[in-house]
Order: structure tokens, then C-alpha cells, then sequence
């Protein structure tokens, strides 16, 4: 990877059931597949479905993966660790908010497959964050035609402000997702740039 780039980690995140036969399953399979090709690391949850999924993609051409999970003692809905899912780097946390926060802070992009509520509780968060720190946010990528609709409903029904459409781009194939983050790669090495210059001119 070239130094210059300060995109090194992307986080998957998406749907804990999908199966190898199911669409976000493959999908999450490839386009981690053609990130490790870029020489980024892939995170993940290290459980099942698109996470594991994730791992296969990356490790199928040599790429490296950390998983990020935590030991529940009383949670039998939470998918877990799935021993299927070989990561590179395994971390083990407390609970399943700092399980979330963990993986937000470690990918300096995000990429939303379709999911269910874990999906839409981390998908919240990564857009928040990205709003509060936009001009140096982590950007999103969301996969599917599916979001085009969501988002239409929150900026029908919510108050979204015009800089939060900003922070995101919705993707339909694997291909595209690349696109998306060399497209961010760009803006965030440009942002750097600009801080540096402020930073030596005073």
C-alpha cells in the first residue's frame, strides 16, 4: 500500500444470519476479496455472515483481518464468536458497545451491507460520528440499492442536514465500492494536506 494513503482499514459491517448462498454474503465476500487485492485490512465482528464472509474474501487472496468481539454471559440473542471465522488478530472486549466502538475507531471507513438491528444500531452510530466530525470524518459506504430508499425516508420524515448527505455513498457492486474509497482516499488526503499547510504557515 502506498504510504500516502491514510485509508489502511475498512470495517464490514452487515447481516449476522446471511448464509454462503445469500446475496450479501457474496457480496461481502468480494468486495473484501478486492480490498486486500488494494492492500487494505479488512475489520470485522468475527462472527458469522457477512463478517465471516469478510475474513474468506480478504484471506483468499492473502489479506489481513482483525476481528473484534466479546464474551457475552447473558446475551443469547448476540450472534458471538464464530470459531469459523479465522482472523488474523482476534480482540476481545467487554460488552457490545465497546464491541461497536472498537470497530468504529479501528476502520477509517465503513462498509454497510444489509442487516437487521445490530446493522442499523452501527450504521446510526457511524453516521453520527461522521457528522459531528465532519470535514475529518470516517466515510460510509452503504451497499445495495436498498439504502436509496432508507435514506430517501429519513430526509422525508428526519432533520437531515445537507453536509450528512455528504459523509456517504450508496454502491451496487464490488467494483464500486473501490471506486468509493480511492474517490474518499482523495478527499481525506486532501484534508490532511490542507491541516499540514495551516498547521506550518502559522
Amino acid at each position: 500500500m502506498p504510504a500516502d494513503k491514510l485509508i489502511k482499514n475498512v470495517t464490514f459491517l452487515g447481516y449476522a444470519d446471511a448464509k454462503e448462498s445469500d446475496e450479501p454474503f457474496k457480496a461481502a465476500y468480494e468486495v473484501a476479496r478486492l480490498c486486500a487485492l488494494e492492500g487494505y485490512t479488512v475489520v470485522n465482528g468475527a462472527g458469522p455472515g457477512v463478517m465471516k464472509a469478510a475474513t474468506m474474501g480478504a484471506k483468499s487472496v492473502g489479506g489481513h483481518v482483525i476481528g473484534v468481539t466479546f464474551l457475552p454471559k447473558d446475551l443469547p440473542a448476540f450472534e458471538g464468536r464464530d470459531q469459523t471465522n479465522k482472523v488474523d488478530e482476534l480482540i476481545i472486549l467487554s460488552n457490545y458497545l465497546e464491541r461497536t466502538l472498537k470497530l468504529l475507531e479501528l476502520g477509517q471507513i465503513y462498509i454497510i451491507f444489509n442487516g437487521g438491528t445490530g446493522t442499523i444500531s452501527e450504521f446510526g452510530m457511524a453516521w453520527g460520528l461522521a457528522r459531528l466530525h465532519f470535514g475529518h470524518h470516517k466515510p460510509l459506504i452503504l451497499y445495495g440499492d436498498f439504502w436509496q430508499e432508507i435514506i430517501f425516508a429519513f430526509t422525508k420524515g428526519m432533520y437531515i442536514r445537507p453536509e450528512e448527505r455528504k459523509v456517504f455513498r450508496i454502491v451496487n457492486s464490488p467494483s464500486q465500492v473501490v471506486g468509493a474509497i480511492d474517490e474518499f482516499q482523495l478527499q481525506v488526503n486532501n484534508l490532511a494536506h490542507e491541516h499540514t499547510s495551516r498547521t506550518f504557515s502559522i
